[in-house]
């Protein structure tokens, strides 16, 4: 049992990538080819996930799927309903191009979903052109929050398609939208972050950000928000859950807010 599960408990990830099993070994290696120097802490298998999980002290994960086609929307829903469970949170997907995007996120508010996830690499958009707008306002008129890629992305040419320049115009123009930039607010452009994002009312969640960014810079952006507004967030299986709490507890933030952080603000923001 690792040091940290004697005094926490209802920790939240708000972070993770599982496959249906027969679908994650290809997946994984595909995505793992993709991404050289990456590496894999488990095989993408939700009962890797859930082992890690029962090792780690965390309650529950967010399980973000990404629609790398419009066809793809069916298949994922339909395995987020079996999926689901008490423990595991499933965040279905809907892919830019997909024209039937209302009844999509229409079907995802009817299984009782409480958002999407969607990455602007992958599907192959910008966080603030104009196709994006609608989705932006259906996702309101659905009461969804959109867990969204936000910073350059490893496995890609960086590219401003998720900056923190376009995060501010969207929050700015949908006040409404629950929108939760990924990556400690965008991945690998902390400096703007600092200067752009910080201490705005913005959701942002850690995954894979305290592994890259020095604990000082983190430090300092973490106190600079709303206490209400930093999610934890690993990005599982791509990193090791135990060693990003460790990475969190080592930032020394005061108790009330490691607190808030690692449960009780995805508590409040999912109602669970």
């Amino acid at each position: 049992m690792t040091w940290w599960l004697k005094v926490e408990k209802g920790i939240i990830d708000f972070h993770t990538h599982a496959f249906p099993d027969e679908l994650a070994p290809r997946a994984m290696k595909k995505l793992l080819e993709e991404a050289p120097g990456v590496q894999a802490f488990l095989d993408g298998k939700i009962s890797s996930l859930v082992e890690s999980m029962d090792r780690n002290g965390i309650s529950k994960s967010v399980i973000c799927c990404i629609a790398t086609t419009p066809e793809q929307f069916i298949p994922i829903l339909n395995w987020c309903k079996k999926a689901q469970t008490e423990r595991l949170i499933m965040f279905p997907s809907i892919h830019p191009a997909d024209n039937k995007f209302k009844e999509r996120l229409g079907a995802i508010k009817a299984e009782g979903f409480k958002g999407v996830k969607m990455h602007p690499y992958y599907q192959d958009f910008r966080l603030d052109e104009d196709r994006m707008l609608a989705i932006y306002e259906e996702l309101i008129r659905n009461d969804l929050m959109l867990v969204v890629h936000t910073g350059f992305d490893i496995a890609f040419p960086n590219d401003d398609r998720a900056d923190s320049h376009k995060i501010l115009k969207i929050t700015e123009m949908f006040p409404q939208l629950k929108f939760v930039a990924t990556h400690l607010g965008a991945w690998q452009q902390w400096d703007e972050v600092e200067k752009v994002l910080a201490g705005r009312h913005i959701y942002m969640e850690t995954s894979w950000s305290l592994e890259c960014i020095s604990p000082e810079q983190a430090r300092r952006i973490i106190l600079k928000h709303p206490p209400d507004c930093v999610l934890f967030g690993t990005d599982s299986p791509w990193t090791d859950q135990g060693k990003s709490i460790e990475l969190l507890k080592n930032l020394k933030l005061p108790a009330e807010l490691e607190k808030r952080i690692l449960g009780e603000n995805a508590k409040a923001l999912l109602h669970h």
